[in-house]
This record gives C-alpha cells, sequence and structure tokens, in this order.
C-alpha cells in the first residue's frame, strides 16, 4: 500500500478530529474555532486536489486507490475507494466547503451554538460517503452528513427555519429507514454489502431469487431518489434550501449530489452489462424521472418571487438534468453530465452566496421581505463595529464597511450566475448543455446517424433542456429588473470582504473552467467510461491485500 494510499482516510479523519477538538474547546472562544474550521477546511481541499491529482497521473491499471481502515480483506472488512469520481467530488465539496465557510466567517457563524463543530461533522460525511465502497458504510455517512445538516438547517433560528427544518428531518428519516431496509433485502440475496462483491455476486444470483433483488434495489433507489431530490420526492427541498442561512444552503447545494453519486456509482457497479438477467435494471426509471424532474422544476422557476427558491428550484433542474443523463447509460453522455455537474454545483453555491447580498440590498431602506422578515437577522445602526464581533447578544447583526460599487458587484456577479446556469454562452454552463446535448445526439460516437442514436427520451430530454434554460432566462430576468433596474431609492448594502471573496472566488473557477474546458471534458468523459466499465474497480478492490501484522512479520523472520 503506497503513501498517497494512505491518504485516502485523511479527509475523513481531518474533520472529525477537528470537530471533536471544537467540542472541547466550548464556546467561549469562538475566534479559536473559526480558525481551526478555517484551517481543517482548507487542508481538506488540498488533501482531495492531491488525491485528484494523483488519480490522474496515475496509469490506466493504477488509477484507482483502495485503503482497508480496519486491514481487514474486502469485503470483510471496511474499505475506502478513490477514483476518478470520487476525487472530483471530493474537490467539489472542499470548494464548496471553503467558500461557505468563508462566507459565514462574515456574521453567520455566530448566529448559533456549534456551528464549526457541526461544518466539519457534515463535510466529515460528505468526504466518506463520497469514497466508501460498502453500502451499511454508506448509510453511517448519510446519517453523520444528515445528522449535521439538520443542525445547520436550524441554525440562525426563525420560524421558517423551524417549519422547513421539521419537514427535511421527517422526510430524510424515512428515506434513511427505506435505505435500511432494502440494504437488508439486498444482503439477504448476497450474503455482501460490499459493492465490489456485489457486482461478482449479482450475476449469480438464482432466477427465483431475482425479484427480491429487484425489490430491494427498487427500494434502496427510492431512498437515494429522495436524498437526491427527484420528483415527486422532492417536495421538502425547495421550502428547506431557500429558508436556511446563505452558507448552509451553499454546502447543501452539493449535498444534493450525494444522492446521484450513490445512484450513479451503485447502478453502474450492480446493474452493468455484465450484471446478467439483472443487467440495465431500472435505467428506464432513472431516464423519466429525470425528464419528470426538469419539466416539473422548468414550470415552477416561472413562479419564484425570491431569489434564494429560485437558486433552491435551479437545483431541481440540475438534478432532473444528471439523473435523465445518467439513466442512458451511455460513456459519452454521463461524461458530459459529469462536466455539467462541476460547473452547476460551483454556480449554485456562489448563486444562495449571492441571494443574501442581493435580499438584503432590498432591505437596506428596511423593505420588508414577504412574510419573513425574521429570515435575515436585521443589521445594526452602527456601521463601524468593533473589531471580531459580529453579532450582539440578541443576534443581530452588526454590518461592516461600505464597500465602494457594491450594487455594481452585486449585478455583476447575478449576470454571471445567471448565464452559468441558464446555459448561455459564452461560460461553462453553456460548454455543459452544449457537451450534453451533443452527446445525447451521438451517444456511441461519430459516425451513428441522429436517428438511430437519439429515441423518444432523448428527444424529450433535449428539449427540456431548451425549455427550461427559457424558463430561467425569463425568472433570472424578471428578478434581475426587480431587484437591480426598479426604479428604487435605497441606500447601497453593506457588505464585508468576506461576504465578496468566495463569490468571487466560485465565478472565477467557474470561468477559469470555461477556458480550459478541455481539460476537465477528458477527465469526465474518462471518469464515464471507467464507470460503464467497472471490472478496474471491482478488481482493485478485490485484489487489494492487508498489510501484515507484528505477528506475521515475527513469523516470518524466525529461522
Amino acid at each position: 500500500m503506497s503513501g498517497m494510499s494512505q491518504l485516502i482516510i485523511a479527509p475523513i479523519l481531518l474533520p472529525l478530529l477537528t470537530a471533536a477538538l471544537m467540542l472541547l474547546i466550548g464556546e467561549k472562544h469562538r475566534w479559536l474555532k473559526a480558525r481551526l474550521n478555517l484551517l481543517s477546511t482548507f487542508t481538506g481541499l488540498g488533501i482531495a486536489v492531491s488525491l485528484l491529482l494523483w488519480v490522474r497521473t496515475q496509469g490506466q491499471a493504477e488509477s484507482i486507490g483502495v485503503y482497508l481502515p480496519g486491514n481487514w480483506p474486502a469485503p470483510f472488512g471496511i474499505t475506502l475507494v478513490v477514483d476518478h469520481l470520487s476525487a472530483l467530488l471530493l474537490v467539489l465539496t472542499g470548494i464548496v466547503g471553503s467558500c461557505a465557510l468563508l462566507f459565514a466567517r462574515a456574521r453567520w457563524d455566530g448566529a448559533g451554538a456549534s456551528f464549526h463543530a457541526l461544518f466539519q461533522i457534515q463535510l466529515m460525511g460528505l468526504y466518506g460517503a463520497f469514497l466508501t465502497a460498502d453500502l451499511f458504510n454508506l448509510f453511517v455517512f448519510f446519517e453523520v452528513l444528515l445528522a449535521a445538516s439538520y443542525g445547520l438547517l436550524l441554525h440562525g433560528s426563525g420560524r421558517a427555519r423551524v417549519k422547513a427544518g421539521l419537514h427535511y428531518i421527517a422526510i430524510n428519516l424515512f428515506a434513511s429507514s427505506l435505505f435500511l431496509v432494502g440494504a437488508a433485502m439486498l444482503y439477504g440475496v448476497t450474503g455482501t454489502l460490499n459493492m465490489a462483491d456485489l457486482a461478482l455476486k449479482i450475476p449469480l444470483v438464482p432466477e427465483a431469487d431475482r425479484g427480491l433483488l429487484h425489490a430491494g434495489a427498487a427500494i434502496l433507489a427510492i431512498a437515494f431518489l429522495a436524498k437526491a431530490g427527484i420528483w415527486p420526492l422532492n417536495f421538502w427541498l425547495v421550502p428547506a434550501y431557500s429558508s436556511a442561512s446563505a452558507p448552509v444552503a451553499a454546502l447543501f447545494a452539493i449535498m444534493t449530489k450525494v444522492g446521484l453519486y450513490a445512484i450513479l456509482r451503485l447502478w453502474t457497479l450492480l446493474f452493468s452489462g455484465q450484471a446478467g438477467a439483472s443487467a440495465h435494471f431500472g435505467g428506464e426509471w432513472l431516464v423519466y424521472g429525470g425528464l419528470a424532474t426538469l419539466a416539473v422544476a422548468a414550470v415552477s422557476i416561472l413562479a419564484a418571487q425570491r431569489l434564494e427558491r429560485l437558486a433552491a428550484l435551479s437545483i431541481l433542474v440540475s438534478a432532473g438534468t444528471l439523473m435523465a443523463a445518467v439513466g442512458f447509460g451511455q460513456a459519452v453522455v454521463t461524461g458530459a453530465a459529469l462536466f455539467y455537474l462541476a460547473s452547476s454545483t460551483l454556480a449554485l453555491c456562489a448563486l444562495f452566496l449571492l441571494a443574501e447580498l442581493v435580499e438584503r440590498s432590498r432591505s437596506a431602506n428596511e423593505a420588508p421581505l414577504d412574510d419573513e422578515e425574521d429570515v435575515i437577522p436585521s443589521p445594526l445602526e452602527s456601521p463601524h463595529p468593533p473589531k471580531g464581533i459580529n453579532l450582539d447578544d440578541e443576534q443581530k447583526v452588526v454590518i461592516g464597511q461600505i464597500i465602494p460599487w457594491t450594487m455594481a458587484f452585486l449585478g455583476l456577479s447575478f449576470i454571471a450566475c445567471a448565464l452559468l446556469i441558464i446555459g448561455m454562452p459564452p461560460l461553462s454552463g453553456f460548454i455543459g448543455k452544449l457537451n450534453l446535448i451533443s452527446a445525447l445526439f451521438n451517444p456511441q460516437g461519430l459516425g451513428v446517424a441522429p436517428e438511430q442514436a437519439l429515441g423518444t427520451a432523448g428527444w424529450t430530454l433535449v428539449s427540456l433542456l431548451v425549455l427550461s434554460g427559457m424558463a430561467s432566462l425569463i425568472a433570472f430576468g424578471r428578478l434581475g429588473i426587480q431587484r437591480f433596474w426598479k426604479p428604487e431609492e435605497r441606500p447601497s448594502p453593506r457588505l464585508r470582504r468576506y461576504e465578496c471573496l468566495p463569490i468571487v472566488i466560485l465565478l472565477g473557477l467557474c470561468v477559469f473552467l470555461s477556458l480550459k474546458a478541455e481539460p476537465l471534458l477528458r477527465y469526465t468523459q474518462d471518469t464515464a467510461a471507467s464507470l460503464q466499465a467497472p471490472d478496474a474497480y471491482i478488481k482493485a478492490v478485490m485484489s487489494t491485500r492487508t498489510l501484515p501484522g507484528p505477528t506475521t512479520l515475527a513469523n516470518e523472520t524466525q529461522p
């Protein structure tokens, strides 16, 4: 086992130990906890980037890293795996987490207790879900990130958050129960929960047990689809995300991708073309579920009156697009969808952060925010608070110094987010959608006639991609006019630099993806190709040997 392979567990251990240290420090030294949180989050991002570079620079046969935390061989012990897909999502999690935390440092981290510890536990759950290669451990990490998200969603209090939080907790507890039932049924049929071992056992399942196998997989899929926000299981998502504080909602932008990741990972492993009678089981349901989600979200987005709600509905547009594309089971389509995933996640994270600043510009002259005046704490009168103090004893925000041209910054950032999410040129959102449509027309590669490559579902997805973009254009245009062009005298909002920096970073990364799209497209296409041919993943997991223990080494050294 190489030194880099042992780094695989670091993204899980680092936030775990950081959160434990924060709980020992207590609430009196909040400034120390904030600095520890920043240091740990940035270090985790650095580790994720190192793992991605390591996976990318290895040869094709060695592009999968495996770590056995308990030193038990698969399928008997816990197994952590990093490959192209998990490394990409680790980096996205690190970027989103770092930017959300920078934004929270301006004021939101002091709006409640244990924010920094919960933030680290949330990151631990996300990293663990993307790295684990065992269904039961996937359930454990799901529960870890969900438990932390319950506290983060309620962070800052407020009637709207409590109401949405109760719905959020109820639906996720129900989905977790389905997760356990589905995993238990799969274990009863196959006798294993290791993902690679499941892929080997499923083709050997007797015909008499295949119905039970499919029922367990379907129940498991319902749990993942509910967490991914697929219609009609997504009624909880928009109220919860639009009510959460801005940094928490930004972090949640990557959390919905955990359900999509689980579907993509398990479906390509367990029901690949080598699964015998179960090959490609449920693929049509994924396609049509994604199409339904995309259609409903496109219609709903036209009615959005708040920027936070528009951002939450845009997550559903993204989820529907990705799920439908994955369901086609074509490597070139999946590769284009993964590029779209990276671009849309960064853009949506930036939009959630920007939404609070834009809404603050409306409330600068004490204009009410619909019926939820307690969503954003009202500012104090003094624009010059003591250094390092964000909120007073009544949880009212102390706003920092005025940044010149704040409305110009908000307007340009809003335009950039809109272009990215709508999919208009020249930014990476357009590149992602263009490659996705191109892949749908030629899923098998060049030389295939469009009428042979693109069926009814493909034409429907192409049409919905165009129509959802038009719906987003109308919604963003209407809100942009109301927020920036409406003739209304009001003072410019007062912003902190910590609030502007993460938005600049996220949009800058999207611009970088636009300029350097080819390397990422090659990476996502290689990722999709490895997913559609899972033999390398299975071989890497099942062939990893344990390290020799002290007793073994002593026996080997004896004459």
